[in-house]
């Protein structure tokens, strides 16, 4: 169907004073006893377009003119009568599809817990439109980020025979019915599809070291699935996951690239969706661009966990949970280094290893790996990275202190055999990024089908 975008109708000077033909839902409808005013909405923009149908020129199918409704309008672009925009002098309105009066997305029920019983319509209300159209741009600006410093995208496995975090909250893949026969665990994944135990990847991090120590400088974007049972505001199921690996490179370069994708990303969104961006610093989080200009333009700190546990000991009557060496930080404790101790974004380094991943660097005090958690204000950690642990005996004693099948994990070791060099990468949650830069609350509102403990809506 050949048509103007909202959009460019809105945007593009060369249309005012044009013949156009539009289509969209119709946001609003007002009616009087001369005049009848449609917002049609297509989805290319954020700002309406407003449709004007003079009664005593043009005959309009009632359906046209109620909330839901789909529609095809033909006319002039003309300046708006009030105000500095435009508006569409109808001349002809088409019906495309009816829009019954039960139609869900009224004013009075639109809460947010209310619209996530309904995620195949909530996109058509102002603010998801908003979070996915920011979406898309901090997507698209994630690739571009990567590409003008030479990274090659790297599609990893969904499917995978080793667990990446070595925590075991992996979803199973099989083909196999649910009641079985076998007489062992063996012989029921020996008769599986793969014939071995397999599972959905809670991250591209293992394979993506592959393609590091051959490219050089890689990153995958896409879907990682982790069977954690959180039943909370900030975790999913199946999430999208930022992991860039870097060959030749130690923990104060990893930091660099993560502080410059930061930046570049909350650059993007600022520039590129202005409208959405008032919406919610109007709406949803009061102060939301300002907040965001001060992470764009600070220089990130960098703090030692060891430092930032004796800081927090010392205000350890403020937070809920207590405070020791050793303890994972939590998100109180992250949001009080941050917003009240640095009062800008802060790398915390040299975790104790027990409370990290196999994989990384073990520092030379025997008691600390070269791990990095990035924390903002308003939110906490945002990324985690660290430099990978690059020598064989030391990550295989790793492995086997955590009882993890070491076997499962030969390409993987390989790398340590065959001309191992020093290298590193971090991860981001792209669902959290969305939370950050759009000020929505919950996670599950800032993807399109959210999947989580009992949810697959």
């Amino acid at each position: 169907m050949k048509h103007t975008d909202i959009y460019d109708a809105l945007n593009k000077e060369e249309f005012l004073g044009q013949e156009l033909v539009v289509c969209g839902w119709v946001r609003t409808s007002r009616d009087s006893s001369q005049v009848s005013f449609l917002e049609l909405s297509d989805g290319s923009s954020f700002t309406r377009l407003q449709i004007v149908i003079d009664k005593n020129a043009l005959n309009v199918e009632p359906e046209c003119l109620k909330l839901g409704a789909s529609v095809c309008v033909s006319g002039k672009l003309v300046k708006a009568f009030k105000g500095d925009g435009v508006e569409l002098n109808a001349s002809a309105v088409a019906l495309l599809g009816k829009c019954p009066a039960e139609y869900p997305i009224q004013k009075k029920r639109t809460t947010l817990e209310f619209l996530r019983t309904i995620p195949h319509l909530r996109l058509r209300t102002n603010t998801f439109a908003a979070v996915f159209r920011v979406r898309s741009v901090a997507a698209q600006a994630i690739h571009r980020f990567f590409a003008e410093k030479r990274f090659y995208y790297m599609n990893t496995p969904l499917i995978t025979g080793s667990d990446c975090e070595g925590a075991g909250e992996m979803f199973r893949v099989t083909t196999q019915p649910w009641k079985t026969d076998f007489k062992s665990e063996e012989e029921y994944y020996k008769n599986d599809f793969f014939g071995v135990k397999a599972g959905l990847s809670v991250s591209g991090q293992l394979e993506g070291e592959v393609a590091a120590t051959a490219l050089g400088k890689i990153y995958t974007f896409g879907p990682s699935f982790r069977a954690e049972n959180s039943n909370t505001t900030r975790h999913l199921a199946e999430f999208w996951h930022v992991e860039p690996e870097i060959a030749f490179a130690e923990l104060p370069e990893i930091m660099q690239i993560a502080e410059e994708m930061l930046k570049y990303l909350i650059r993007a969104v600022l520039d590129e969706c202005p409208e959405e961006m008032k919406f919610f610093d109007s709406f949803v989080e009061k102060g939301i661009i300002d907040k965001l200009e001060h992470v764009a333009n600070s220089e990130f700190a960098v703090c030692d966990y060891t430092e930032a546990i004796e800081i927090l000991k010392k205000e350890k009557d403020r937070f809920e949970f207590p405070v020791e060496w050793g303890c994972d930080l939590q998100s109180e404790h992250e949001r009080y280094l941050t917003e009240v101790v640095y009062k800008r974004p802060v790398f915390v380094i040299n975790y104790p290893k027990e409370i990290k991943s196999f994989y990384m660097l073990q520092n030379p005090d025997g008691k600390t790996v070269a791990a990095v958690d990035l924390l903002v204000p308003g939110i906490g950690e945002i990324i985690g990275g660290s430099q990978r642990e690059a020598d064989y005996d030391k990550l295989i004693a790793a492995m086997r202190a955590r009882k993890m099948d070491i076997s499962s994990y030969k390409q993987y070791l390989d790398l340590r055999l065959f001309g191992s060099v020093p290298h590193g990468g971090f991860g981001l949650g792209f669902e959290r990024f969305v939370m950050y830069v759009t000020g929505m609350e919950n996670i599950r509102d800032v993807i399109l089908f959210p999947r989580s403990v009992k949810n697959i809506m």
